[in-house]
């Protein structure tokens, strides 16, 4: 069972996509999994062959426990490691109107990086024991065949399932439930540093107007997009924010996954990762968009786009906020927020003229970087969004 955030602690398998027998590639989606987010297609990690299925459909399943077992596959444990987690805070301003494999080099801890040997690794998987729980007695404390047996002794896998999963609750509820133990967890665990600057958006609003005067109304590019490209292009410039801190120290990303905070019809909200977003244009990230935003809402994301984001994008404008300041998910390092454009009296030049203004704020992680590096970043993004021919 993979960890599809850092509040979840176990998930509930709808069904199969897979039987016995059958040839899995990595990232082929082979299973549904209920969630406080809603029911997740669940990508496979590793290619291979099925060799047997262990969770029957209705089962309730604590993160790492086993589901099934692939043949070919790296390392058994493989198939237990949780994915990294994913941030689910703030809400996209958009109207609602591909398959892509999980290649994030940033996962969080799992089974895999904790110093075990072969045969513990082998009976952590068939006992469905979760090897960061696990004390290791050997030298070095390195976890031996025999601390997995006592560890399913004493603390059976069930143990780590949330007991208030039981509790009856409708979805909002859950979803609170689970927003609050992150956001929590966030304030606790993280250092957190805040900056915020001004954007002079006139440029590219004009620049916006004009191709959109050339497109039909369904074609249209929304400001949030050209935003959303913006600060994916900037990370390329100040790389430092993008990417988590996972065992005490930042694993940063080479890939630009920006998650986009969208807010749940129902209560509640999700930030579902869009891959590579540096690499695709305008169209394609509102195409993308507009794919997402519905699936988000209905509840039908995959196990990636849950948990492959670097960063996160949150934008409170369409609610008339002019400045946000939003709580890093972890394991990731920053979050952007973006506020209501406005037109407001602006000095250029000497003369006092009026302009489209954004106020940006970032929150960062002082473990990762400081204030130097965030200025840095705001700095950079102010000058893409003031050259939106490059974008």
């Amino acid at each position: 069972m993979p960890s599809l955030g850092a509040d979840m602690t176990a998930g509930t398998l709808v069904a199969w996509k897979i039987k016995p027998g059958d040839t899995v590639a990595r990232g082929q989606v082979v299973a549904e999994v209920e969630t406080d987010k809603g029911v997740i297609d669940v990508e496979c990690f590793d290619a291979g062959v099925v060799e047997k299925i262990v969770a029957a459909p209705g089962e309730k399943l604590a993160v790492g426990a086993l589901m099934a077992v692939i043949d070919g596959a790296t390392d058994t444990a493989s198939s237990v490691r949780p994915l990294p987690q994913q941030p689910d805070i703030g809400a996209l301003s958009a109207q609602p109107p591909s398959p892509i494999t999980s290649t994030s080099n940033i996962r969080s801890p799992g089974p895999d990086r904790v110093k075990a040997t072969p045969l513990a690794r082998k009976r952590a998987a068939e006992l469905g024991v979760d090897l960061g729980r696990v004390k290791g007695t050997g030298a070095g404390g390195v976890i031996e065949a025999n601390d997995v047996e006592q560890a399913k002794n004493v603390v059976p896998a069930t143990t780590a399932l949330d007991a208030t999963l039981a509790q009856p609750e409708d979805g909002r509820d859950r979803m609170r439930r689970a927003i609050a133990a992150a956001m929590s967890k966030s304030k606790q665990e993280i250092p957190h540093y805040y900056l915020q600057t001004t954007i002079d958006m006139t440029q590219a609003l004009a620049r916006l107007e004009a191709e959109n005067l050339k497109r039909t109304l369904p074609n249209r590019i929304l400001p949030a997009v050209l935003l959303l490209k913006a600060l994916a292009l900037t990370l390329r410039d100040v790389p430092e924010l993008n990417g988590s801190w996972i065992d005490g120290r930042v694993r940063l990303s080479e890939r630009i996954h920006v998650g986009l905070a969208i807010a749940m019809r129902g209560g509640g909200l999700v930030a579902p990762a869009i891959h590579d977003t540096d690499r695709k244009s305008l169209d394609e990230l509102m195409k993308e968009i507009h794919d997402l935003i519905p699936r988000a809402r209905a509840g039908r994301l995959r196990s990636s786009e849950m948990t492959d984001a670097t960063v996160t994008l949150t934008n409170l404008g369409d609610l008339g906020v002019e400045t946000v300041y939003g709580v890093i998910y972890p394991p990731q390092l920053a979050i952007v927020g973006l506020g209501k454009i406005v037109k407001r009296p602006w000095v250029e030049n000497d003369s006092v003229c009026v302009r489209s203004l954004l106020n940006v704020t970032l929150a960062a992680d002082h473990r990762a970087t400081d204030g130097r590096i965030g200025a840095k970043f705001l700095d950079a993004l102010d000058r893409r969004l003031r050259s939106p021919e490059q974008l």
